[in-house]
């Protein structure tokens, strides 16, 4: 296994997990805000900005990810 490929599937654990913890966390969140708001939990905006926050996460982890090689991204350079 290459040097890159291992960085690569690091890289891809690391920001995999990073985006779990993001989308659980903005579903946490947003639980009690739907239900005031609402009078009841809407799942599905839930989902939705869960599946958001896991998408922006992965997207932001392109750039770098400090868990892996020193912050340094696979996929740039």
């Amino acid at each position: 296994m290459t040097d890159n490929k291992e960085l690569l599937i690091k890289w891809a654990k690391a920001a995999g997990i990073r985006a779990l913890k993001t989308a659980a966390q903005a579903a946490v969140a947003l639980l009690p805000t739907t239900a005031v708001a609402l009078g009841e939990i809407n799942w599905g905006i839930v989902l939705s900005t869960a599946v958001v926050a896991a998408i922006t996460s992965m997207l932001t982890s392109v750039g770098g990810i400090p868990e892996v090689a020193d912050g340094e991204s696979p996929l740039i350079g």
